[in-house]
């Protein structure tokens, strides 16, 4: 049964003849913010397009407009003979202003799923890997390699190639797996420089290591598995795991890498494993042999899966790079994870799987409900890059550079601070970690840091659990010596006004 008609009454509204916002759009969300709120109830009647232009002193024209945008959406309703009345809006007192806002301002978590409230707190330090203009210096920043040093000219002449020549014949749907020919460059460069074993058939190209992540987790996990996570460890595995229903279970970290013997006695039947083994994040350690060895004979034990993200081994500054934990593993249980994000720029988005082939068929299905396949014209430049030498020239020359300027930050931050600070030296990497004395705190270091420009993260932010001793991460590898020394100066001052 409808409402019975409420008697009319006059609308207080006050319009702004000199606003950039016309007349009859201000009169419009003027009675429909009234009619939301509750302020004009259902079925009260509105005076006529001309009584009210001659209340408000605007032409009829006007009036006229409004009322007309408010008819077609439904927030009033008007009918000869029967005059312009509020329509009986459905779930009407769901848009009462004082039961829900839509202000910004609101907290996220009165409408995200649980997953998404935990993905809040997991990307806390993103900002800290994103290039932002209002940056004053480029010091310090993790994850982040010179792009200046990259070959641009290379790579344009390679896309506007393949731009001209390749994009029509390759326009329809690709392989979901990837650019054959590109796989063919990767699995040919791994086999030699980190000891992968794999043939083009095991890799699936991926959006970074991190689209890697996430497409292994939605894959292998079910809501609810448990899954061994480093601690201190990266916050971008974990938000994978969290996406996929995952229980997290922390694992701590020391200098040998992943304390396997506690990741049995915390949990010793996770469906699978997350690991940096050639360059630890955060803490820059490298997995010993003999945890390697440990941590592959629980995985075949339990059957659990390892997943090896080797983010940034490309850059070791002596010797031979370490191989990775797939080539040591008989088992088929290592899931490896290269990236070309930090060794060429991270806005290619380009990163990739190698995966023990009884996974193939239930990842690749995977992957054409998660996107199909990847844009294939970048994949097509990178194939030709690295088989027309390009990609190894360029590893060498900033493997040359990264040194020079990891040098240059471990002497400054040496004649700056003494024994201050604990500096682990890493042999492979982009950044290095700086531990503080006991009951100095990072955060109030890093929020002075930030007061002078300094983008500092400390350790403990990427932690599950407390330090008692925190240190800081300096990235060093988007810097040049100068700009390294004149950080570490800046430092030193911001941190003489604790």
């Amino acid at each position: 049964m409808s409402k019975r008609a409420l008697p009319g009454k006059r609308l207080e509204i006050s319009l702004d003849q000199n606003a950039s916002i016309s007349l009859y759009k201000q009169l419009y969300e003027r009675l429909r913010s009234e009619i939301l709120t509750g302020q004009l109830e259902a079925g009260t009647r509105l005076p006529s397009t001309r009584v009210l232009s001659s209340e408000l002193g605007v032409s009829r024209n006007t009036t006229a407009l409004a009322y007309e945008m408010l008819l077609l959406e439904g927030y009033i309703e008007s009918r000869v003979g029967d005059g312009t009345r509020v329509a009986h809006l459905q779930s009407e007192q769901s848009f009462r202003g004082d039961q829900h806002t839509t202000d910004s301002s609101e907290t996220p978590q009165a409408v995200l799923a649980r997953r998404g409230q935990l993905l809040i707190k997991e990307s806390s330090s993103e900002e800290f890997f994103t290039d932002r203009a209002n940056q004053s210096t480029s010091a310090f920043r993790s994850g982040q390699p010179d792009v200046a040093a990259f070959p641009y000219e290379v790579w344009a002449r390679l896309v506007a190639k393949h731009t001209r020549h390749s994009l029509q014949a390759v326009s329809c749907y690709q392989d979901a797996q990837g650019y054959a020919p590109l796989r063919e460059a990767i699995a040919a460069h791994i086999g030699i420089t980190r000891g992968v074993h794999c043939s083009p058939e095991q890799i699936i190209l991926t959006a970074g290591a991190q689209g890697a992540l996430d497409l292994v987790a939605r894959a292998l996990l079910d809501p609810g598995d448990l899954a061994w996570v480093e601690d201190p460890g990266y916050e971008g595995a974990r938000g994978a795991l969290l996406v996929a229903g995952a229980k997290l279970v922390p694992v701590p970290v020391d200098r040998e890498g992943i304390d396997v013997e506690s990741g049995r006695q915390l949990c010793p039947k996770a469906q699978l494993a997350i690991v940096t083994p050639s360059h630890q994040f955060p803490t820059g350690v490298t997995m010993s042999l003999s945890r390697r060895l440990a941590l592959l004979e629980w995985a075949r034990e339990t059957q659990a899966w390892i997943i090896e993200d080797d983010y940034d081994s490309e850059y070791r500054f002596s010797g031979r790079p370490l191989e990775a934990l797939q080539g040591l593993d008989n088992a088929r249980r290592v899931i490896y994870i290269g990236t070309f994000s930090k060794v060429l720029f991270p806005s290619l988005r380009l990163g990739y799987l190698v995966i023990p082939t009884e996974l193939l068929k239930g990842l690749i299905a995977t992957r054409r409900i998660i996107d199909r396949h990847l844009p294939l014209l970048e994949q097509l430049a990178l194939a030709d890059f690295i088989a027309e030498g390009h990609f190894a020239r360029h590893l060498r020359k900033m493997r040359g550079l990264y040194r020079e300027r990891r040098n240059a930050l471990i002497e400054a931050l040496t004649q700056e601070f003494g024994e201050m600070l604990d500096i682990i030296v890493p042999e492979a990497g982009m950044h290095l970690v700086a531990w503080l004395p006991e009951g100095m705190s990072a955060q109030r270091v890093v929020q002075q840091a930030s007061a002078h420009g300094l983008h500092l993260l400390p350790l403990s932010q990427p932690s599950q659990r407390p330090f008692q001793r925190d240190g800081l991460l300096f990235g060093f590898a988007s810097a040049s010596p100068e700009e390294l020394r004149a950080g570490v100066k800046t430092l030193a001052l911001a941190l003489g006004k604790m």
